[in-house]
């Protein structure tokens, strides 16, 4: 069969494509199923879930997995269970498509949450609040995720986030 006239080799195809970025994390509560957060270093206005950007050859969930231990010391999960999808576009702060996979970290205990041991480099503080609570720390578009992801958690359907405006 003869190849189409618009046709092109893999690599030269895929440096056509968007590129994006991929981040994996794990959203925590404690027993009473407020939400665990961590404070940002580099910016003490952002409060965070465990995780970060994939590193070369890592999975989504193995990238939750590992961050999630680096930063907090714990292994949070043992077994994949999705909670939401976040996609982000390129920003003059992150010249790329940013996708997020957001995984369920579990309940901690308060012995759990006492455990949690931060890397100073990336976060300062670990908090624990009801999500009511939460909306006064963040940022709309960050509370939105929160509140979808907790949602996503009690109702057991995953959620898609997309966010086009402002950072996270």
């Amino acid at each position: 069969m003869p190849l189409s006239a618009n046709w092109l080799p893999p690599a030269e195809y895929v440096a056509m494509l968007p590129k994006a970025t991929v981040y994996g994390c794990f959203f925590i509560t404690d027993e009473a199923d407020r939400p665990i957060q961590l404070r940002a270093a580099r910016d003490p206005h952002v409060w965070q879930w465990p995780g970060g950007n994939m590193d070369p050859g890592e999975t989504p969930w193995d990238c939750a997995v590992r961050e999630g231990l680096e930063e907090t010391g714990l292994r949070l999960a043992e077994t994949p269970r999705l909670l939401g999808v976040h996609f982000l576009t390129e920003r003059v702060d992150w010249p790329a498509l940013k996708l997020g996979l957001v995984f369920d970290g579990g309940r901690l205990t308060a012995e759990q949450i006492d455990r949690i041991v931060l890397d100073p480099d990336e976060h300062s503080e670990v908090a624990v609040r009801s999500v009511r609570e939460w909306q006064r720390e963040m940022s709309e578009a960050a509370f939105r995720r929160l509140v979808a992801v907790a949602e996503a958690r009690r109702t057991g359907t995953a959620c898609y986030l997309q966010q086009t405006d402002a950072p996270a």
